[in-house]
């Protein structure tokens, strides 16, 4: 498997080299024939500020000492994308960063809306790193509750939203999942202020939360049961399941699909139709 990496991270970077012309990055034009295309190794040493040796036998896939500021470097004269960034890493025996997006695909919005909306009618919703509400469909507002006149992140309001409390059979043992699984989110951004702002307003406002918090449980995301009791259709059990898009790291997709149970999906086809919709208009013993 060594090997294997070796002869990869050799083959990536001759062939990352090569893309790159000596005008690209920003060496003067001329300089005689060239036998290949690309930057030669001696410049993309020079250009990084790596030594000539060095940088050879980093392509060569030797056992060398790296470090991310030289990776990023050549990152850099490379002109790699994030995603080549962080290929550099893992062939290089490092840890990769943090993905970032990139600039061309900030603009998914309107296929993302398209495929929650295409999951009607169960409920779905996207939310980004810090668990604030992006957008959600009709389902999600009729049955877990989600509006615009609430927090909108769905930390905070799992703890504090009185209509979700109210609606959730499972909220006590989905409770340590949902912090542990925050806190393994929080732990791969130990830096970012973000998380910091959302867990000092939950803090604030959940004596329940600073308890689960202080336990120091740590969970993937994964699938989450969750029993709920609508005032018009009665109990109702689903599945949540988050997704991620790596080209978006910033989001994730939340999936709620209906279980065998309850009659579930017939109830939540009844909820989004014409004549569910207009009963949910009036008031609702209990």
């Amino acid at each position: 498997m060594r090997s294997e990496r070796r002869t990869e991270l050799r083959e990536f970077l001759i062939s990352r080299r090569a893309r790159v012309s000596p005008e690209e990055a920003g060496l003067p034009v001329g300089g005689g024939r060239r036998r290949t295309p690309g930057l030669r190794r001696e410049e993309v040493a020079v250009l990084a500020g790596v030594g000539a040796s060095w940088y050879q036998w980093l392509e060569q896939g030797r056992e060398i000492s790296v470090s991310p500021s030289v990776l990023d470097s050549v990152a850099r004269v490379l002109r790699l994308s994030d995603a080549e960034r962080r290929h550099l890493y893992l062939l290089s025996g490092m840890n990769p960063p943090t993905p970032e997006v990139a600039p061309e695909k900030r603009d998914m919005c309107d296929g993302l809306r398209r495929l929650i909306d295409a999951w009607m009618p169960f409920p779905a919703h996207i939310m980004d790193l810090y668990y604030n509400c992006v957008m959600y469909n009709d389902a999600a507002a009729i049955v877990l509750g989600m509006r615009g006149d609430i927090t909108q992140n769905c930390l905070i309001d799992f703890f504090v939203d009185p209509l979700y409390r109210s609606r959730s059979h499972s909220w006590e043992r989905n409770a340590r999942t949902v912090v542990a699984q925050f806190r393994a989110a929080c732990a791969a951004r130990p830096d970012d202020e973000g998380f910091r702002e959302v867990l000092d307003e939950v803090s604030a406002r959940s004596p329940e939360f600073v308890a689960l918090w202080a336990e120091r449980d740590i969970e993937d995301q994964g699938q989450v049961r969750k029993e709920l009791s609508h005032p018009l259709a009665g109990l109702l059990v689903v599945e949540s399941t988050v997704l991620k898009v790596p080209v978006r790291p910033d989001l994730m997709i939340v999936l709620h699909t209906p279980l065998d149970e309850a009659n579930t999906a017939e109830k939540l086809e009844w909820l989004v139709s014409p004549q569910g919709r207009r009963g949910a208009m009036y008031p609702v013993a209990g």
